[in-house]
């Protein structure tokens, strides 16, 4: 089998993601697709294109047989893996949209998310989840089936408003083998290809509308900065409900005839690094931090000649890396040294990542410089990009021979990108959404009639490349690349009396937090009903019982923007301490200023 990288022309015919999967299996049909890991086998399995392609077509029957019509909404709530991407292909392959959802997302954000959308057909993973999502009280009127991956609880009437009819998968699948299929038409360049839901201002998530051309010019455009071939391995654990992990982790690997090994869990990810050994890895930059903060814990505890070591290899590898890049001049010596720290240092380092890992790619938040730094100088080949739901998601990327980490790269190849009113970046091209589900409004303030999208994001360009700056909304990112509205939050948040101010905090952190002044009377009360001394607000006691108050006022949300920890205090922030404008608008970099212990409290490893 071939190895050699795949080209625009080999794609040439390839115009929706039905026409893709159809092409590889084509080209190398006893390839490897897929691998699994099998609980009850003990072991991995493993999926051909070929096997793929027919476990695909008998997907598609049964969802023929479903009775629903070209441009139906299919909401996919399970973990990644070959059950998603043959709901998710068989519904593409009949003009039908996916909604894919978070796995592990709220049962009122999905009820949203399902209602909005107008889904009529669901594949989710447990008959328990499917009941508290039921039970979660919005009306679900479109709603025909729910197919059950494990059926782990009895199925129970649903409500009147909620009539859809449960079934097990395989009862799915088994009744549509036997169905006599109608011809469908075939999906087109400009047939919706997914309706991706992400934050909005508003609170509630927004539905992003990505056709089959906008996702397949992304996969184009990549494939000529990356050079992906078969001979690859990826291991998936980002949600394939995330847009990036969506077309870098998902399509894309289908046209260059990949690998993809899903994952067993984020908490055994470590051992699935070391068991599959990936060539790339997609990933947000929390996997990085976390790793490289494990590093860090280790090196503390060791003998000052190790520590030392490390600072070395770290220092002279960033050197060779800037040499390698044009930017620097490596030293006389640096060749020598880096003989003896590469396989005492960078090599025992980046061996937990598999050992054989040749190109890993960050996205969906910035990744911190010195996390940056130390990949780099031990000799990752990690590279940073731009991308937004809204635009199929890539914008722009390094790439291994033209890599600057303090940038996201250059535009890909048919993006245009411009700088606009208050260094506000925008995007044109073939990427770029259609529009948001159902909300016209939100669509003419993003979108201009002549195609340019923008951002949000302040930006400059230097010699072709792309630098991020700022956000001109107020807009959190974590570390998981997930996006919050902060206001949102805080406004709901102080829908309890106990919260007299409020501010949510987690750029590029993992999880949200909350700073929150207390109003004293209605502490008083609180505290002593729980039994807590009023004067301990800085107890596990009183933050528990506050931070129980937070969730019961975000439970509309989705579940990444669910705070984690709360700190409490009884002063006030004021104007004359700086922590507030004149019109009473928190100011956010004073009070991070103010309470940056507190911050780091909240964030210190447990």
């Amino acid at each position: 089998m071939s190895s050699a990288p795949i080209t625009l022309s080999d794609l040439a015919h390839v115009h929706t993601l039905a026409d893709l999967l159809a092409w590889r299996a084509a080209v190398t049909p006893d390839a490897e697709a897929y691998r699994q890991h099998d609980a009850q086998a003990g072991g991995w399995m493993s999926w051909s294109w070929g096997e793929t392609r027919r476990q695909v077509s008998r997907w598609r029957a049964a969802l023929a047989a479903s009775g629903l019509s070209a441009g139906a909404r299919v909401g996919i709530l399970v973990p990644n893996g070959l059950d998603h991407v043959c709901m998710d292909l068989a519904a593409l392959s009949l003009g039908m949209v996916p909604v894919p959802m978070h796995a592990v997302d709220n049962p009122q954000s999905v009820a949203y998310i399902l209602s909005d959308s107008d889904a009529e057909l669901l594949l989710v993973d447990t008959t328990s989840r499917w009941q508290s999502i039921a039970g979660a009280g919005l009306h679900l009127g479109a709603l025909k089936q729910v197919v059950v991956q494990q059926a782990d609880a009895p199925a129970e009437a649903t409500a009147a408003q909620q009539p859809a009819a449960v079934v097990p998968r395989e009862t799915w699948l088994t009744a549509g083998a036997g169905a006599a299929q109608a011809d469908a038409p075939a999906p087109t360049a400009d047939t919706l290809a997914a309706i991706v839901y992400t934050s909005g201002t508003t609170g509630k998530p927004k539905g992003v509308m990505l056709t089959h051309g906008n996702v397949v010019a992304n996969i184009k455009a990549v494939l000529q900065r990356f050079v992906v071939t078969s001979q690859d391995v990826l291991l998936s654990f980002l949600p394939l409900s995330h847009t990036f992990e969506r077309t870098v982790g998902y399509y894309l690997p289908i046209a260059a005839g990949a690998t993809v090994v899903y994952a067993r869990s984020v908490a055994l990810l470590q051992e699935d690094l070391l068991q599959v050994r990936p060539t790339v890895l997609v990933s947000v930059p929390r996997i990085y931090e976390r790793i490289h903060t494990k590093v860090q814990e280790t090196m503390h505890q060791q003998p000052g000649w190790k520590q030392g070591l490390m600072k070395a290899a770290e220092r002279v590898g960033w050197r060779r890396f800037l040499a390698s890049q044009g930017r620097g001049q490596a030293r006389l010596l640096d060749g020598l040294a880096w003989q003896v720290l590469q396989p005492l240092v960078a090599q025992k380092v980046l061996g937990a990542f598999g050992g054989r890992l040749r190109m890993a790619i960050a996205g969906g938040a910035p990744l911190g410089d010195s996390v940056a730094r130390f990949y780099l100088g031990l000799g990752m080949t990690l590279l940073q990009g731009y991308g937004m739901t809204e635009t199929s998601p890539v914008v722009s990327c390094n790439t291994p021979d033209d890599n600057d980490p303090a940038s996201v790269g250059r535009p890909l190849p048919g993006v245009q990108v411009r700088i606009g009113e208050n260094n506000e970046l925008l995007v044109a091209g073939p990427t770029v959404m259609q529009g948001y589900w159902k909300r016209p409004e939100d669509t003419q303030r993003v979108l201009e009639a002549d195609g340019w999208l923008h951002t949000g994001d302040q930006a400059r360009l230097t010699d072709g490349r792309l630098y991020i700056v700022g956000r001109i909304k107020d807009i959190i990112v974590t570390s998981t690349g997930e996006k919050i509205a902060p206001s949102d939050l805080e406004l709901a948040i102080q829908g309890d009396p106990l919260f007299a101010q409020v501010l949510v905090i987690g750029e590029q952190r993992p999880f949200l937090g909350v700073l929150a002044v207390v109003e004293p009377t209605v502490w008083q009360q609180a505290a002593r009903a729980a039994g807590i001394p009023p004067d301990a607000l800085d107890s596990d006691a009183a933050r528990q019982l506050a931070l129980r108050r937070i969730v019961r006022q975000v439970s509309s949300f989705p579940s990444y923007a669910v705070p984690k920890q709360v700190r409490l205090f009884i002063d006030p922030w004021t104007i004359d301490a700086g922590l507030m404008t004149p019109t009473l608008k928190l100011k956010r970099p004073a009070l991070m200023r103010h309470h940056q212990a507190d911050v780091d409290s909240i964030y210190a490893r447990r």
